[in-house]
């Protein structure tokens, strides 16, 4: 059994062969404009979902957006809402679980923070509250390192053939390993997001563009840079090193997703399926004689 899930993987168009590529910034605006419309038809469908599930189905919407943001960084065809439908149906098990799991974490850490913080900030405080400042300290780490799990944990079930705790095991790793880029990612959404809050106070006409970029715009724009941000790492750090050691395994679905194969690895390939091919007519002609 390969590395790689029974996820939804269908080759499509990608960019010309010796089309010179963009990178950094300039590489994810150029794909995000070229891609914004389909991506904002997949948002919609994404918010929709999670405000009519009241969030029990943000785990299922996470997989799909996840699937199709993946495709186009990695400038692979997709087909948008096919494949954030298919993709749901192929991970709903784990989908569900991991969206149930962020639910419960999410809740107990508002908690703890609202608690933490009104008593710190209680009018009628006598004296320094020393172990509620150090609750809320460890409350606003262990938040942001679940912020930051959740940049790698989708890619993951939609990717690879994992259990959730072998998932969250790895994802936690990300933390660490990617955690300059992560925190750089964090600010850009803090900061939309404050801008978007800020919007809805101004006036009707601005609280309408805001929930429009919220139900249109955002979750697709977030999608496809979390993508640039965690499936370079999820590469360097667990697929090259396993195909590394496992040559020749998943190379359909390595190309599917856009990944160099080394040559040696083709041409292995390669003689394999002679190989296979001439003794099989060899044979009957054996018996034919």
């Amino acid at each position: 059994m390969g590395f790689f899930s029974n996820s939804y993987y269908k080759e499509g168009p990608g960019v010309e062969k010796n089309e010179r590529k963009k990178k950094g910034f300039f590489a994810f605006f150029d794909i995000y404009f070229r891609n914004f419309w389909g991506l904002c038809s997949v948002s919609f469908v994404y918010t929709l979902i999670s405000v009519l599930s009241l969030g029990f189905a943000n785990g299922l919407a996470k997989a799909g957006m996840t699937h199709v943001a993946r495709s186009i960084s990695r400038e692979k065809h997709s087909f948008l809402l096919e494949d954030f439908f298919e993709t749901i149906k192929k991970n709903w098990k784990q989908s569900l679980a991991l969206g149930a799991i962020n639910m419960v974490i999410t809740a107990l850490l508002a908690l703890d923070i609202w608690y933490f913080w009104s008593y710190i900030t209680r009018d009628d405080l006598k004296e320094l509250a020393l172990l509620e400042i150090i609750g809320l300290g460890l409350a606003l780490a262990l938040a942001i390192v679940a912020t930051y799990i959740k940049y790698y944990i989708w890619t993951m079930t939609i990717t690879f053939s994992l259990t959730i705790k072998q998932m969250i095991k790895n994802s936690f790793q990300f933390v660490f390993l990617n955690f300059f880029k992560n925190v750089l990612v964090s600010i850009l959404f803090g900061a939309i997001y404050f801008g978007l809050f800020c919007l809805l106070y101004i006036n009707a006409y601005f609280m309408i563009i805001s929930l429009a970029l919220i139900i249109f715009v955002v979750p697709g724009f977030k999608g496809l840079l979390v993508q640039f941000l965690a499936f370079p790492s999820i590469k360097k750090y667990m697929i090259d090193p396993y195909y590394a050691e496992h040559k020749g395994e998943d190379i359909e679905k390595r190309r599917a997703l856009g990944l160099d194969i080394p040559e040696d690895e083709l041409e292995n390939q390669e003689e394999t399926e002679e190989s296979v091919f001439t003794d099989t007519v060899s044979s009957s002609d054996n018996n034919d004689d």
